[in-house]
């Protein structure tokens, strides 16, 4: 019964370790040029878009845990100073990736305007 306290012991300090690699997804590499690319193409970068917001979602889940994580795991050691300064943190992160990820929709975007644009005065 002794083993049984222990691993929890150990689950417990490891936890903080759990979430300390969250790793920032990269953007796509390369984005269609809506005025030359295919449908083929631009539909391949709305997968590549999706793909990167999903694994954007998932960084900001890992990063909001593994802040919760420290807190957690620090408890009352945490003055209120040290809290605020691992929400700063988190916030800063959470915010810089968002600002990523807007700017990378935002020129998919326009790439997909450029290529209904293409596809109209083609007609």
């Amino acid at each position: 019964m002794k083993l049984i306290p222990a691993a929890i012991a150990v689950a417990v300090a490891l936890a903080p370790a759990a979430y300390a690699d969250c790793s920032y997804p990269p953007a796509p590499s390369h984005l269609p040029d809506g005025n030359t690319a295919t449908l083929a193409e631009m539909l391949a970068g709305e997968k590549d878009v999706q793909s990167y917001n999903k694994d954007m979602m998932a960084y900001l889940s890992c990063i909001k845990l593994e802040r919760d994580s420290n807190i957690a795991h620090s408890g009352a050691k945490l003055t209120k100073k040290q809290r605020q300064e691992l929400e700063a943190i988190e916030i800063q992160k959470h915010n810089a990736a968002v600002d990523q990820l807007k700017t990378v929709a935002n020129r998919f975007n326009e790439q997909v305007r450029i290529f209904k644009t293409k596809g109209k005065k083609s007609d």
